[in-house]
């Protein structure tokens, strides 16, 4: 984009491929006030450092093709992690032009950039007389690059806070490219192709030569963009070099000229593309799978048949109800305990079955617990499937969000705590934790859950019994666009689950039996018994669509509560462990910026009512 913010004119003899905006000034004017500067009247040409090799193009970043796409189609929100944007940005833009930055907000961790798709800018009608040129520069012979063809525009986010993320969005009513890459692609190259035809050209050898080598990967070459790229670019791209080196250049080792041909690899030599990729000391797929964390997952594609029909699509929405699609899931003994004892970790799933759980993490927006998991295990709440964010995929996707219902606000979160440290490497999502109001909470608190991408939500819709209403969860959900949730327990949450006033709200049960008996005094799995109308004993609950299947030493049972009267609940021994009751005023859904003292306290037990 010029100075007056009108559009680029084009070279006649090549297209338009000087550096996109982010690339530094082509000449800077000697101030004549600065002294120790030389002659005033110099007037010196820089010449860009390039920041890629020829390597770069024949190992290019994985799949970059289809980011390529991603990023140029932006059709649902992009989140990646700063050095990703770095990275694949410079591939797309010969598409978007940064417009301005807005200032940073108050906290100083938001950073906001407006994009617009080149396309957007107006045409442009060169003046009669071109401005004058630094002497030796040739002038450029131009044409009208026609312009107002597309108005999409992006809203680029970027936060610098407990992690670092890009959050890339569409703004505004024009939601597709009035063209496809292909045409930005023939009208632009990237700084990616720029970068390295100049590189090559820095070593000593030919543009011709440059070309040549280019484009002998012709694959590899358009997944980066450069399916139109011919020799004037790499002039062009090496001009302002050329103009300060005037050695004599060479072509590559293996290739010679022809004459009427041009460059052209000799007889019996293998072509650079193919030399540079065989050097490579390690194979770039060895390499990728080096990259992963060692703790990463592998779940089989054939035994992922067996769970989809039980778990929401790719395009989940609301139930009829407008709550998420929620799926039920927990691992068990065969004496039917989740632990040993209250308040200790013990582990049941095989390497088998525990890779399932995080395929099934993968398949929802959030994974929710309750306080005493949370404080027992410390879990990271994270995805460590192969393919999500940190680890081996693009930014946080396919991790769901961490989701604790801690009535009291007893888990008192650290840099230290795992699922913080989870958010610190970028490989899983900042914790939400809900929360019942009452006393006033450390504001540190608060600001802290912030820096690391969670919050607190606080809901004021209890039950009978003094306790935070399933429904009333499940909305606050969906109402910050959780489509679906992946509920692990602990005891006390799968057993309130499970009872029969419930069994609308679950939308599917995953069980894992362990081949193990922990013994009696462990956390259970047990419902609420239930008394007929005529007041006889009869089932908590018998599942529907039932499936089995093994997973190494483990059975894995899928099915579905069924919709059923709410029996007579049998009385209980002891009475429920309840919140103080709100104000009558108070019952509707409220999310703020306050909380409860943890060490004060909040639960008690209420006497059972007559």
């Amino acid at each position: 984009m010029s100075e007056n913010g009108r559009i680029d004119t084009v070279d006649t003899n090549a297209v338009d491929t000087a550096a996109p905006d982010t690339s530094p000034p082509q000449h800077e004017q000697v101030n004549e006030d600065e002294a120790d500067q030389g002659d005033p009247q110099d007037t010196t040409i820089q010449s860009p450092v390039p920041s890629r090799t020829i390597k770069d193009l024949f190992n290019p970043p994985r799949n970059i093709a289809a980011i390529r796409q991603r990023l140029f189609d932006v059709a649902d929100k992009i989140e990646l992690r700063k050095d990703e944007f770095d990275l694949y940005w410079p591939y797309v833009d010969n598409v978007w032009v940064r417009q301005h930055r807005a200032g940073a907000d108050k906290t100083g961790l938001y950073k906001t950039d407006y994009y617009a798709c080149r396309l957007q800018r107006p045409t442009y009608t060169p003046k009669a007389v071109d401005k004058p040129r630094p002497e030796g520069t040739p002038t450029r012979k131009k044409q009208i690059r026609e312009g107002g063809k597309c108005h999409m525009k992006l809203k680029v986010i970027w936060y610098e806070g407990g992690f670092h993320s890009v959050t890339i969005n569409q703004l505004g009513d024009k939601t597709q490219h009035l063209h496809d890459l292909d045409q930005m692609d023939k009208i632009k190259r990237t700084t990616v192709l720029m970068d390295i035809a100049r590189s090559e050209v820095m070593k000593g050898y030919m543009p011709a030569s440059v070309y040549t080598v280019m484009s002998e990967d012709e694959a590899r070459l358009a997944a980066s963009g450069g399916r139109h790229l011919n020799r004037n670019d790499v002039r062009n791209a090496s001009q302002v070099w050329r103009q300060q080196h005037k050695q004599e250049l060479r072509v590559h080792d293996g290739y010679k000229y022809d004459h009427g041909n041009g460059i052209v690899r000799q007889d019996g030599a293998m072509a650079l593309a193919q030399r540079i990729v065989n050097s490579e000391v390690v194979d770039p797929t060895l390499a990728y799978y080096a990259e992963l964390p060692p703790n990463t997952l592998r779940f089989p594609e054939e035994h992922r048949p067996f769970l989809d029909p039980y778990l929401p699509g790719n395009g989940a929405t609301f139930s009829e109800d407008g709550l998420p699609h929620v799926t039920l899931t927990y691992a068990t003994s065969m004496d039917s305990s989740l632990s040993l004892a209250p308040g200790i970790q013990t582990i049941l799933s095989g390497p088998h079955s525990k890779a399932m759980t995080h395929y099934l993490r993968s398949k929802h927006d959030a994974i929710l617990v309750g306080v005493r998991t949370a404080l027992a295990d410390d879990p990271a709440l994270n995805c460590r499937l192969e393919g999500v964010g940190g680890y081996g995929g693009l930014g946080w996707e396919g991790q769901p969000r961490p989701v604790v219902i801690d009535p009291g606000a007893r888990w008192l979160l650290t840099p230290q705590t795992r699922v913080i440290r989870t958010v610190s490497e970028a490989k899983g999502k900042g914790p939400w934790i809900i929360i019942a109001p009452g006393f006033a909470m450390d504001p540190n608190r608060i600001e802290m859950l912030k820096y690391y991408g969670g919050k607190y939500l606080g809901l004021t819709d209890f039950d009978k019994r003094w306790r935070l209403r399933w429904e009333a969860i499940l909305r606050a959900l969906a109402a910050e666009g959780i489509r679906s949730v992946m509920i692990e327990g602990g005891g006390m949450v799968v057993n309130e689950l499970l009872r029969p006033e419930h069994s609308n709200l679950v939308s599917s049960v995953v069980v894992t039996v362990a081949p193990t008996y922990l013994g009696q005094g462990g956390v259970t799995i047990s419902p609420a018994p239930c008394l007929s109308a005529d007041g006889r004993p009869q089932p908590a609950l018998r599942f529907k669509d039932v499936r089995w299947q093994s997973f190494g030493e483990d059975a894995v049972m899928c099915g579905r509560i069924p919709e059923v009267e709410v029996p007579i609940a049998a009385p209980q021994s002891t009475a429920p462990i309840a919140v103080a009751p709100p104000p009558p005023a108070a019952r509707s859904v409220s999310f703020f910026n306050s909380s409860i003292d943890a060490q004060n306290g909040f639960q008690r037990r209420v006497p059972p009512s007559s």
